[in-house]
């Protein structure tokens, strides 16, 4: 027992010392560099066209930039696609009709209850009459108070 205890202390003691050689050689390292090279210069001479793609006006970049995002756009359209097309391959005849069904369905029920509700609001009484049996007080001050917290003073 008290050898295997030696050994792994001797193992222990070697671990120790190979973290703290690691840390003594980060701790020497140097953690930040001067560049001494001279800056280039500048002045009021224009700009010479460099190599390559041309420069562009700013209609063109705004105009590709739009290009750029409708076709970052198309991306989960097309992966849309792709799936409901997987998915159509996987399926029976049977799920592809209901499946083909429901939206037809959900758009005759819509059509249904707008007609019904164009119905009911043309069917409704316009004009509408109060009857009192005694003195009336009809007081038509407006208040337009503002904030969160206000008080109005009538």
């Amino acid at each position: 027992m008290s050898t295997s205890t030696e050994q792994e202390r001797t193992t222990a003691r070697g671990l120790v010392a190979a973290v703290e050689e690691a840390l003594a050689e980060a701790q020497q390292s140097p953690t930040s560099h001067r560049d001494g090279s001279p800056l280039p210069r500048y002045g009021d001479t224009p700009p010479v066209p460099q190599p390559g793609r041309p420069p562009m006006s700013q209609k063109a970049t705004d105009l590709s930039g739009l290009m750029l995002a409708g076709g970052v756009a198309s991306l989960p359209v097309g992966g849309s696609l792709a799936l409901v097309l997987y998915a159509v391959g996987q399926a029976d005849p049977v799920s592809l009709a209901i499946a083909g069904g429901a939206p037809v369905a959900l758009v005759l029920a819509v059509s249904w209850l707008l007609r019904s509700a164009g119905r009911a609001r043309r069917d409704a009484y316009t004009e509408h009459h109060h009857h009192y049996t005694g003195p009336v007080h009809q007081d038509q001050r407006a208040s337009s108070t503002r904030g969160v917290w206000a008080k109005t003073n009538n």
